[in-house]
C-alpha cells in the first residue's frame, strides 16, 4: 500500500475517535458525504477542524497551517504528530483557563465570533493559563468604555457613541459626545441581552443589545469596526451578567447560569396581522419569538427600537394553542397562509406568505406552548397584564 493511502486510512481512523469527530473550534460534526468532500486539519496543532473554521486557521500561517485529510499528501512525521495530539490534548493546552463567561461559538453562530475564538485560543493564546496579564484582563471584564457605531432610534444612519458598562452597579451607560458628563441613557443589565445579527445590522460585526424600558422591549444596535473589539464588548456584557445573576439568583450554580447569560430568539419574520375585532384590515409586522420568556413580540420593521406590542405565550393546560388557519375571508391580507393562536383573552390570526413559513411559525408556537411555565414566567405574565391594563 502506498504511503499517501496508508496515512489518509490512519487520518481517517483518527477522525472517527470520538474526541475529533466534532471540529475543535466549533463543534461542527465532521460528516464526510462524498469522497470529495474537504475534511481538514492543522497539523502545526494537531487539531481536526471544519470547512469554515479552516479558513482562519489559513490566514493564521504562523501558528496554523491546514491540510485536507483525503486531497493532499501526508508525509509520516506530520500524521504521526496528529496522532500524539488531537483535539482533546489542544483543548487541554488552548482551553484551560477560559473564563466561565466567555462565550465559546458554535456551528452556526456568525463568523466574527468564530474568527475571534480561534485567534483567542491560538494566536493570542489567551486561555492557555501562561500570560497572566490576559488572566488579569478577564477578571476585570466587567468594565468596559469605548466607542461604536450605534443606529439612531428613529433613523437608519449609525453615529458614534461612547458606551461604558460597568459591573459596580450593573448598568450600561452610552453618551452622545465621547466628553459628555451626562449620558443619553442607563440601561440596567437585568433584562439585557446581547446578541450578534449581522444580516440585522448590515454589517459583519453587528450586534443587537436588548433590555427593558417601562416594560417594553428596546433594542440597541451597534457594531465596532475592529471584530476583536465588538467580541469583547460581547463577552463584557456576559460578564456583568454573570456577575448579576450569580448575585441575584444566588445559589445557583453555572450549570443554571449560563443558558442565562445570552439567549437567542426562537424565530425572527414578517407576517401579517389583523386587529382584536378580525375585521380590521391586515398589516406586516416584524415577529420575535422568544422560547426563554414565552414572548411574541412584534415590531413595524426588524430595525425598531421599539416593541409595538408583545404575547404572552402559556401552556395548554392554560387555554393556549397553535393551528392552521383557512385563507377566506383574510380581510386585507396580500399573504395566503394563516395560523391562529388562541389565548384565554382573545384569538389571534396571522398570515404568512410562504406555506413553508406558516409551518415554521406553528412548530415554533407548539414547542414554546408544550414548555412547562416556571416561575419567574408568571411575573412576567403578571408584568404585560398590568401593562395593558
Amino acid at each position: 500500500m502506498a504511503s499517501w493511502d496508508r496515512n489518509t486510512i490512519i487520518l481517517l481512523d483518527l477522525v472517527k475517535q470520538p474526541e475529533n469527530a466534532r471540529c475543535a473550534d466549533c463543534g461542527a460534526p465532521v460528516i464526510f458525504t462524498s469522497k470529495l468532500d474537504p475534511d481538514w486539519a492543522s497539523y502545526k496543532l494537531g487539531v481536526f477542524v471544519c470547512l469554515n473554521c479552516s479558513g482562519t486557521h489559513r490566514d493564521l500561517t504562523d501558528v496554523s497551517r491546514v491540510k485536507s485529510i483525503r486531497l493532499d499528501n501526508w508525509e509520516d512525521d506530520l500524521v504521526e504528530f496528529m496522532r500524539r495530539n488531537g483535539n482533546a490534548v489542544a483543548k487541554a493546552q488552548y482551553e484551560k483557563s477560559v473564563p466561565a463567561f466567555y462565550y465559546r461559538p458554535q456551528q452556526h453562530d456568525c463568523v466574527v465570533l468564530r474568527d475571534q475564538w480561534i485567534r483567542a485560543k491560538y494566536a493570542r493564546q489567551e486561555f492557555t493559563g501562561k500570560n497572566g496579564h490576559l488572566q488579569k484582563a478577564y477578571s476585570s471584564a466587567g468594565f468596559c468604555d469605548g466607542t461604536l457605531w450605534k443606529k439612531g432610534k428613529n433613523k437608519r444612519q449609525f453615529q458614534k457613541r461612547r458606551f461604558v458598562l460597568s459591573q459596580d452597579d450593573f448598568t450600561l451607560r452610552y453618551f452622545i459626545k465621547e466628553d459628555s458628563k451626562v449620558a443619553k441613557a442607563i440601561i440596567s443589565v437585568r433584562n439585557m441581552n446581547a446578541v450578534f445579527q449581522p444580516e440585522k445590522v448590515g454589517h459583519q460585526n453587528g450586534l443587537q443589545i436588548t433590555y427593558m424600558t417601562e416594560d417594553r422591549t428596546r433594542n440597541l444596535f451597534v457594531y465596532h469596526e475592529n471584530g476583536q473589539e465588538i467580541v469583547n464588548w460581547f463577552n463584557a456584557v456576559r460578564a456583568v451578567r454573570y456577575a448579576y445573576l450569580r448575585k441575584a439568583l444566588a445559589p445557583a450554580n453555572d450549570s443554571e447560569l449560563m443558558p442565562l447569560l445570552t439567549t437567542r430568539s426562537l424565530k425572527e419574520g414578517y407576517m401579517e396581522k389583523t386587529g382584536p375585532m378580525q375585521w380590521e384590515p391586515f398589516k406586516r409586522r416584524w415577529f420575535v419569538l422568544c422560547s426563554v420568556d414565552r414572548k411574541l413580540l412584534y415590531f413595524k420593521t426588524p430595525m425598531d427600537a421599539l416593541e409595538l406590542g408583545a404575547v404572552f405565550i402559556g401552556t395548554e393546560a392554560h387555554g393556549f394553542s397553535v393551528r392552521e388557519t383557512p385563507t377566506r375571508g383574510s380581510r386585507g391580507s396580500r399573504w395566503r397562509y394563516g395560523l391562529t393562536m388562541e389565548t384565554p383573552d382573545r384569538n389571534f390570526i396571522f398570515m404568512c406568505e410562504q406555506e413553508l413559513e406558516q409551518r415554521d411559525w406553528i412548530k415554533a408556537f407548539q414547542q414554546v406552548i408544550a414548555q412547562p411555565l416556571l416561575p419567574q414566567h408568571y411575573s412576567i405574565e403578571a408584568n404585560m397584564k398590568r401593562k395593558k391594563s
